[in-house]
This record gives C-alpha cells, structure tokens and sequence, in this order.
C-alpha cells in the first residue's frame, strides 16, 4: 500500500466528503460519459494506492464480475426497440439491453473500485473522530466493521500457518478431510473475532468512549490547505448537480436511447465531473514532481 499519498493527508471531512460525493455521483448518474470517468479514475486512483495487489484484485475479481453483470441483462431482459438477434429461448437480444447491461456493469465496479479506495484513505480513526460525537456507538460499530474484512484475513492466514506447523495441513488430503479443517479453522476465526470486538468494546468503555463532556486528542488540524479543497468540492459538487437538475445529465437506455444533447455546458459538467475524480490523483502527481524535482535539486 502505498504510504505517500498526500490526499489521505487532509482533513478527515474532506477525505469522507469526497468519497460521498464521487461514490453518490456514481451510484445516480447513469450517462455513459460519467460511468466511463468514474470507473477510469476510480480503478487509476485504486491502483496508485494499492499498487499490484490492486490490479490482481481488478483483474481477478473486478474483471470477471463486469462481464458477469454485462451478460446477466441482455441474457434476462428483453424490452428495447434495437433488436440485433435472437437467442436459442426465441426471446430477442436488443441493442438497448446489452448497452444497459453495460452502464449497470460500470457502475457496480466503479462503486466497489471507490470503496476499496475510501477504505484505504478513510481509516478507522478518521471515522471515529468525525462522528465518535454525534453517533459514538454506530461510529464505532461502523469502524469495526469495515476494518473487519482485513483484520479477518490476515487472521485466517495465520491460523492457517499455525495449523501447518502442528502437523494439521489439509492440503494433500481428501474432501472429506479439508472440509474438516476449514471449518475448525472457521470456527477459531469466529471465537477470535468475538474476543477482539468484547475487548475492543470495553476498552473504549474504559476510556470513557461516548460519555458527554469527554474531551480527545486528536491529530487533525483544518487548516488553508483543507480550506481551498473543500471550496474546489462544494463548487464541483454543486456544479454537477445543478447541471443533473437542469438535464444536462439526462439519459435513459429503455425504450430506447436517448440523452440529452451535447454541448458546451453538457461538456462543461463532464469536465466538472472529470475534475473531481482526478482530484486525489492530480494532488499525488503534484506533490510527486515535487518531490521529485527536490530530491534532483538536493
């Protein structure tokens, strides 16, 4: 994972901002051209972040799952007025469906490329301190749980290691036996997760975690920095959906396509749109060069 990201940098409020902003754009906004720039700029800004554990994790489960969801469409509904072929069932294969198969393909990884990023940038403590305050025990549930998945499977793999070193590898053995150790494997994983959360639990408990009136440290400072980028957000932000209230972003696949015409301003808020999700990525690549041009200098 990569440690020099300078957006991760910022203000927790701006990093949770952000993701809201680029994760809700691409779950409403089904124009082509901003499923096409939410899912290049999310997969571009997962990588930098995660580097080739990353691309193994787009290519061997982004990729398969996007022509999964690509196929299931066309292959279940049949509306549009296109009609390319026929399947074998004598149902009609409509140019509209595969285009909607598509558009809903696009959004599903772009969605999923965008969380794996906020769970990179958006750590656990960041989130307890934006809402330990106003919701202490949902705040702190919530971090526990989607700090859950890794903790869990770095867990598994050394349960596993463990296991092999006392003699109990399955792996050359039979069904019968695997299944067996997968599920005692299975069910210290279980007992560790529920001593961890108990202990988790009443530590903070201990600490007076949620009592009104507990003050806290905190590292986060909101300064111009955080200042200018919230101005760039809410202007970008609130560009793009006054464009999408005023049908800039109109499309629709059923019965058939349709969108709204193009233009300077229909280009303007695609630029707009542009602009926010490369944000992160053009900070990085600035900072980069700086670095870069120091390190030449020194």
């Amino acid at each position: 994972m990569v440690t020099n990201d300078t957006f991760s940098g910022y203000h927790p409020s701006i990093n949770f901002l952000y993701f809201a902003l680029v994760i809700a754009f691409s779950m409403i906004f089904m124009h082509p051209v901003c499923l096409a720039i939410s899912l290049a700029c999310a997969i571009t800004y997962s990588i930098y972040l995660n580097g080739r554990k990353a691309i193994r994790f787009h290519l061997l489960f982004m990729l398969p799952m996007f022509i999964v969801a690509a196929v299931f469409n066309p292959a279940f509904s049949h509306a549009g007025q296109t009609i390319l072929s026929y399947l074998p069932s004598g149902n009609p294969l409509t140019l509209e469906s595969i285009l909607y198969g598509l558009g809903a393909a696009a959004m599903l990884c772009a969605v999923i490329a965008w969380f794996s990023c906020y769970s990179t940038v958006m750590t656990s403590d960041k989130f307890v301190y934006l809402f330990g305050r106003i919701m202490p025990a949902i705040s702190l549930l919530l971090s526990m749980t989607l700090r859950f998945v890794p903790k869990f499977a770095a867990q598994m793999k050394t349960v596993s290691n463990a296991q092999k070193c006392v003699g109990r590898d399955a792996g050359s053995e039979g069904l019968v036996q695997r299944a067996r150790q997968g599920v005692t494997i299975l069910s210290i994983l279980v007992t560790w997760a529920l001593e961890n959360a108990i202990e988790t639990a009443d530590s903070m408990k201990s600490r007076g975690y949620g009592l009104k009136g507990r003050s806290a440290f905190s590292i986060y400072r909101f300064d111009q920095r955080d200042l200018a980028m919230l101005t760039f957000l809410l202007l970008c932000g609130g560009y793009i959906v006054l464009g999408a209230a005023l049908g800039g972003l109109t499309w629709r696949y059923y019965p058939s396509l349709q969108g709204a015409a193009a233009g300077l301003y229909a280009y303007s808020i695609f630029l707009a749109y542009l602009a926010l999700c490369l944000a992160p990525l053009a900070i990085n690549l600035s900072e980069d060069r700086k670095w870069k041009a120091l390190r030449s200098a020194a």
